[in-house]
């Protein structure tokens, strides 16, 4: 099973691409390394306050999977740096 997610955050503090990049890599990167997903900015790179991140994930049912990508969202949300705008769940 496949999970595909999107989320789009608002970095309220960001007052430059700078800025964004500094917040947005230190999340990815820990994402990274602390879950089994790959996860990517797919939109809004050239804007200051706004990310759309997408993440995906591979396991052998969709409860497994689900549980991975619902443990990522959470640490995501948990961030003070920003706030979660949308999400978009679909499963492959």
């Amino acid at each position: 099973m496949i999970v595909y997610v999107e989320v789009e955050f608002l970095i309220p503090d960001s007052h430059s691409l700078k800025e964004k990049r500094a917040v947005l890599q230190r999340m990815i990167t820990r994402t990274k390394q602390k879950f089994n997903v790959s996860v990517a900015e797919i939109d809004h790179q050239n804007v200051w306050q706004r990310t759309r991140i997408g993440i995906v994930t591979v396991a052998s049912s969709t409860t497994v999977a689900d549980r991975e990508i619902d443990q990522v969202l959470y640490f995501l949300q948990s961030n003070p740096s920003w706030e979660l705008l949308e999400i978009s769940r679909e499963y492959l």
